[in-house]
C-alpha cells in the first residue's frame, strides 16, 4: 500500500466521534471546535465512570481494578474460609515459636493474616503506588514528544487534544502497571515473597491458594508445605521489623530506578496511534495496557540503574540468603523434608517465572538476586564464628551487611568482615540522594545510612 493510501491515525480517531474532513479532505479548525470539545467531553465522562483522573499521575483505582480482573481470570480465588485462617493463625504461632530459638531477633507480635490473591492486591496497593507512581513523569515527557513532531498545521488541533491524549496514555499506563501487580498476586506465597517489605506495618501474611499450587507435585503434605513457607516468611518480617534501616532502603533503591524509567517513544506512539483509530474508551485502554506489556519501556539501563540493580539484587541476594541459614537451622532436626523444599524455592527463584515477569511489567525491574547460595553460606560462616547473635548483629548498619565482593569470601567475611576493611566508603551523590528518602520514610533525622552495592 503506498504512503498516500495509508489512513491517517488523527483522522480514523476523528471519525470515531463523526468528525469528517472538507471535500477537500483537510480540516476547518473553526468548525472542529465543537464537535472536538464534545468528543473531549464524552471522554472525560467515561473516564470519570471508570475511576480514572486527569493530569499526568497513573489511576491507582484504575490500576487496581485491572489488577482485580488479571487474579480472577487466572482461576478461583476464593476468600479464606475460617478453616484456612485457623490453620494459618496455628501455623504462623508454631512457626514463630521454632524461630525463637534460632534468630536474635523478636517476634513481630503482628497478627498472622490468611489473605486471598485479591486481597494481595489490596493490602500490597499502597506501596505500589509509592514504587511506580514516579513512572509517570516519563510517561508525560513521551506524550510531550509525541505532540512535538505532529505536522505544523496539526499543531492547534493536537494542542486542544492534549489534556485527552495525556489522560489515554496514563490509562494505557494504569493497564500496564495493574496487569504486573496482578501477575504477582497469582505466584506469591506471602506478603514479602519477592524479598523486600511491601505492607507499612509488619503482617505474616500467607495466600492459601497459591501455597496450594505452590505445593502440587512435591511428596510432602501440604501442612508442612504452608509450615516451611510460614517459618521463611515469619523470618523476614522480623528481620524488617527488627532492622529499621533495611525495608525504607530497599524501598528507595526501587524508587530511584523507577524514577530514571525511559518510554520506547516508538512502541508508544504505535499504541496511541492505534487506540486513536480505535476510539479512546477505558475498554481500548486496558486492552492496550494488556498489550504493551513488556513493550512500553526502553530496554536500556542507565548507568546509575545498572548500580542501583546490582546494590539491590545483593540487599534481596542478603536477605534471602540469611532468610535460608535461619529456616534451615530451625528445621534441621525437625522437619525431615526441609531440605527438599529449600531446593524448591530455590528453583523458583532461579526460573524466570510469574513474579520476575510482573516486575517487569511494572518497573522494567529485572530482579535476579543470583547470588542467594553464597549469600546462605556466608550468614552460615558468620554464625558458625560468632554464634546466632553475631550473625544477626551485622544487620545493625548498613555498612555492614555483606557486599557483592564479600560474597565470594565467606570465611574471610566472617572473620574479618568486608573485604579491604570494615571502613564506611565516602558517600556518593546517589548514597546522599537514598538516605534523605529513608529519613523522609522513617520520619527522623539520625545518621544517614547506606548500603555498597556489587563490587
Amino acid at each position: 500500500m503506498a504512503a498516500e493510501d495509508q489512513p491517517n491515525p488523527m483522522e480514523e480517531f476523528l471519525r470515531q466521534f463523526g468528525i469528517q474532513p472538507g471535500p477537500d479532505g483537510t480540516f476547518d479548525l473553526g468548525q472542529l471546535m465543537g464537535p472536538l470539545q464534545q468528543a473531549m467531553q464524552q471522554f472525560s465522562r467515561q473516564m470519570s465512570a471508570a475511576g480514572a483522573g486527569s493530569g499526568d499521575g497513573l489511576n491507582w483505582r484504575f490500576v487496581k481494578d485491572i489488577a482485580r480482573k488479571v487474579t480472577a481470570a487466572a482461576g478461583p480465588d476464593p476468600s479464606p474460609s475460617a478453616s484456612d485462617a485457623v490453620a494459618i493463625r496455628d501455623t504462623v504461632g508454631l512457626a514463630d515459636l521454632w524461630l525463637d530459638q534460632h534468630t536474635a531477633f523478636d517476634r513481630t507480635n503482628a497478627p498472622a493474616a490468611t489473605w486471598s490473591r485479591a486481597e494481595w492486591v489490596e493490602g500490597t496497593i499502597a506501596t505500589w503506588e509509592q514504587l511506580a507512581g514516579s513512572v509517570s513523569t516519563s510517561l508525560a515527557g513521551a506524550v510531550g514528544s509525541l505532540l512535538q513532531r505532529a505536522e505544523p498545521e496539526a499543531a492547534p488541533m493536537m494542542a486542544m487534544m492534549e489534556p485527552m491524549m495525556k489522560m489515554a496514555a496514563t490509562g494505557m499506563l494504569s493497564a500496564q502497571v495493574g496487569q504486573g501487580i496482578g501477575q504477582l498476586a497469582t505466584d506469591v506465597v506471602s506478603g514479602s515473597d519477592l524479598g523486600f517489605p511491601l505492607t507499612a506495618k509488619p503482617v505474616t501474611a500467607l495466600l492459601p491458594t497459591n501455597i496450594a499450587h505452590f505445593a502440587e507435585g512435591l511428596d510432602t503434605p501440604i501442612a508442612d508445605v504452608r509450615l516451611y513457607l510460614a517459618l521463611r516468611e515469619a523470618a523476614r518480617q522480623r528481620l524488617f521489623a527488627n532492622v529499621a534501616w533495611l525495608g525504607p532502603q530497599m524501598l528507595a533503591l526501587i524508587e530511584h530506578y523507577a524514577r530514571h524509567i525511559t518510554i520506547d517513544a516508538s512502541a508508544f506512539e504505535e499504541a496511541m496511534e492505534a487506540q486513536m483509530q480505535g476510539g479512546l474508551t477505558p475498554e481500548r485502554m486496558e486492552e492496550f495496557g494488556q498489550q504493551m506489556a513488556g513493550r512500553l519501556f526502553q530496554p536500556t539501563l542507565t548507568s546509575e540503574q545498572v548500580e542501583i540493580l546490582g546494590r539491590l539484587e545483593t540487599l534481596v541476594a542478603n536477605v534471602e540468603g540469611w532468610v535460608d541459614d535461619v529456616v534451615a537451622q530451625t528445621t534441621a532436626t525437625l522437619m525431615p523434608r526441609a531440605d527438599a523444599l529449600l531446593e524448591t524455592v530455590r528453583r523458583r527463584r532461579a526460573s524466570a517465572g510469574p513474579s520476575e515477569t510482573a516486575l517487569k511489567t511494572l518497573l522494567n525491574l529485572e530482579l535476579r538476586p543470583r547470588r542467594v547460595r553464597d549469600a546462605a553460606n556466608v550468614w552460615a560462616a558468620v554464625r558458625s564464628a560468632k554464634g546466632v547473635e553475631g550473625r544477626d548483629a551485622v544487620w545493625a548498619h548498613p555498612d555492614l551487611v555483606p557486599t557483592g565482593a564479600d560474597l565470594d569470601d565467606p570465611l574471610g567475611f566472617a572473620e574479618h568482615g568486608h573485604v579491604g576493611g570494615s571502613a564506611a566508603p565516602e558517600m556518593d551523590d546517589l548514597d546522599a540522594m537514598l538516605a534523605r528518602l529513608i529519613e523522609q520514610e522513617r520520619g527522623s533525622d539520625g545518621d544517614a545510612p547506606r548500603e555498597d552495592g556489587e563490587g
